[in-house]
């Protein structure tokens, strides 16, 4: 236990207590909501992973990721069951002495993120497009796993 000296506080500022507590607590959801903080951790520094979109209708699942700066080449998508699984590395920028960086949000490095899709889909049939910084892939639904109406008899 660290011990702190005792200080008089000249007068009690509530908003300075409300302005730390909303640091705390942003730093707080920061975390739990996959962003890092803006210091280095040393544990996370360059882990990052694509935000995604997954659409589910009767027939497809399109899953929609965002990958700005990519080549189709350094992404690899596979589908294993019900299990859609994107791996990528995004090249960063060489850095130079006489470019004055002062603050740099752009996440850089490899990235591999696997999505549950919400039925088992058909492998072979797997599309997939890349434009403008967005990866869209469509994934058609095995003929077994697709939702099937079922009539209720009432006596």
């Amino acid at each position: 236990m660290q011990i702190v000296p005792w200080r008089k506080r000249d007068a009690w500022q509530p908003f300075r207590e409300i302005e730390s507590l909303q640091s705390e607590m942003n730093r707080l959801f920061d975390l739990s909501m996959g962003r890092w903080p803006l210091k280095s951790t040393g544990l996370m520094e360059g882990a990052w992973s694509p935000a995604v979109d997954v659409f589910d209708s009767k027939d497809t699942v399109v899953v929609k990721a965002d990958i700005p700066g990519m080549k189709k080449e350094d992404i690899d998508i596979s589908v294993h069951g019900d299990v859609l699984t994107i791996k990528g590395e995004k090249k960063g920028e060489t850095r130079s002495e006489d470019k004055g960086f002062v603050k740099t949000e752009r996440f850089y490095g490899s990235f591999n993120r696997a999505l549950a899709l919400p039925s088992e889909v058909d492998a072979d049939k797997v599309k997939a497009s890349y434009s403008g910084g967005v990866l869209e892939i469509s994934l058609p639904k095995k003929e077994g796993s697709k939702p099937k109406q079922i009539k209720v008899d009432v006596d």
